[in-house]
């Protein structure tokens, strides 16, 4: 891994905007903001574009504002097809591209005028095999803006790391949106139909096909958090059990078959992690109760793989110490979480803004 300070992408000339990148967007009853995210594509500074645009079963305007934008500017293709989901939408996208390169830009977002510029010049500057950008996460209260003035450079499987220790100074996440693809890194099996969580497997494989991949510590996609259908905004639900824990296996499986039992171990940690919280944050919930046994059951039947991820180098200890107090009491592990909730951390927020005032 390679530290790249106050790095610029070189600049691109119109003839060297050579190659063809098709960017790919599903649409979903987007009437309110679809024109906004296509024409964010449409300004971009890299023009070889093909705009590839999939009404996925619209009932209200956007197949209409589509066609519209589709007769003013000639690299928009729209295909209006009968609703099959985000991931069918971008299979169908990605079947009629053209391009050696490949984006992904969701119907309600927006990108900045030289993402796909940056990108593409960084990955000719670095013979990379993807290219990584930062993010704005937009909402009702405010933008958030995380950007740090660098580069970095990941050799081999240093960004599939990254990505399953999930750090936080690298937002390369699950997210197919902010990432620029060479086209045969892209996974045989695509996006899988029919299921939420499709880029869980989708990023994994794609990241453990690069030999090299730069990202790029500066926002340039704006991302909408608080959307009130957003998957995102879901924290727990059936779509959990039947799509998102699947995939979760998938991606230890993908992992182990690589020969990385190392990471396999380190994503199960996450994995598990996460099925303890949202038992934590069902804990009392009239509706919850099926849904924690659900998780129950699950964490029961995977204990001695949970005890072997979080024994792992990168396990919190006191993590290890949660999960070893849910296996002796489940009630008791939730009790302490809402002691550490509502007693604990306050009471530590409280002492560092004491400690702050009077140094």
């Amino acid at each position: 891994m390679k530290i790249l300070n106050q790095y610029r992408p070189p600049k691109l000339l119109e003839k060297e905007q050579d190659e063809l990148i098709s960017v790919i967007m599903a649409a979903y009853n987007l009437e309110a903001c679809i024109e906004r995210g296509v024409r964010s594509v449409c300004e971009q500074s890299y023009r070889n574009l093909e705009i590839i645009v999939v009404d996925d079963g619209s009932a209200d305007a956007t197949g209409r504002i589509l066609d519209e934008m589709a007769e003013r500017d000639g690299r928009i293709q729209v295909i209006h097809q009968v609703n099959g989901g985000l991931a069918c939408a971008r299979n169908t996208g990605i079947a009629k591209a053209r391009g050696n390169y490949i984006g992904f830009v969701d119907g309600d977002d927006w990108i900045d005028p030289d993402m796909y510029e940056k990108l593409y010049s960084a990955m000719q500057d670095s013979k990379a095999g993807i290219a990584v950008c930062r993010y704005r996460q937009i909402s009702r209260t405010g933008t958030s803006d995380q950007s740090v003035d660098r580069a970095v450079l990941f050799e081999g499987q240093e960004a599939l790391e990254a990505y399953v220790e999930e750090r936080e100074e690298f937002a390369i996440q699950n997210a197919a949106w902010n990432k620029l693809y060479r086209r045969e890194l892209l996974p045989a099996g695509l996006f899988p139909e029919g299921r939420w969580y499709e880029d869980i497997v989708f990023a994994t494989q794609a990241l453990a096909s690069a030999r090299r991949c730069i990202y790029l510590d500066i926002a340039l996609y704006n991302y909408i958090i608080d959307r009130e259908d957003s998957i995102m905004n879901r924290r727990i639900n059936s779509r959990t059990f039947t799509d998102q824990i699947p995939a979760y296996y998938e991606k230890t499986s993908l992992l182990q078959n690589l020969g990385r039992e190392d990471l396999a171990l380190t994503h199960d940690y996450f994995f598990y992690k996460r099925l303890l919280l949202f038992y934590g944050d069902l804990f009392g919930a009239e509706d919850g109760e099926g849904f924690r046994m659900r998780l129950e059951e699950i964490l029961r039947r995977d204990r001695k793989r949970a005890e072997k991820a979080f024994a792992s180098p990168i396990a919190d200890p006191r993590d290890r110490k949660k999960l070893s107090l849910f296996y002796r009491s489940p009630e008791a592990y939730c009790r302490k979480l809402r002691w550490d909730e509502q007693v604990v951390v306050p009471c530590k927020v409280l002492v560092k803004k004491l400690l702050g005032k009077y140094k």
